[in-house]
């Protein structure tokens, strides 16, 4: 073993349900280098060689799953859903009504 892969830092894949990674990663924002950063990560060859927007990609559909994965549309008050199944185009219509 080499000396140089001796005292790299180890290779990790970017998970964003880490909260070391996501912070890892507002250091590397706030500082604008890996310095501090105690691992390398791992870009997949799916999202070609461009580290910091698999990154952003995959932070922003953590932030907007966690938004939303819970929330549940809830019924308006005082409607009524009417079922007509399908139409001529092939799609499903329900009306509303009070």
């Amino acid at each position: 073993m080499s000396k140089l892969e001796y005292y790299c830092r180890p290779l990790v894949a970017f998970d964003p349900k880490n909260k070391e990674h996501r912070r890892w990663y507002y250091t590397f924002i706030k500082e604008r280098s890996w310095k501090h950063c105690p691992v390398r990560f791992i870009v997949p060859e799916a999202s070609g060689s461009n580290l910091i927007k698999m990154m952003q990609d995959d932070l922003i559909k953590y932030y907007v799953d966690r938004e939303f994965e819970q929330e549940k549309p809830a019924p308006a008050k005082g409607h009524r859903a009417k079922h007509l199944g399908l139409t001529a185009g092939g799609f499903d219509l329900t009306i509303e009504s009070k």
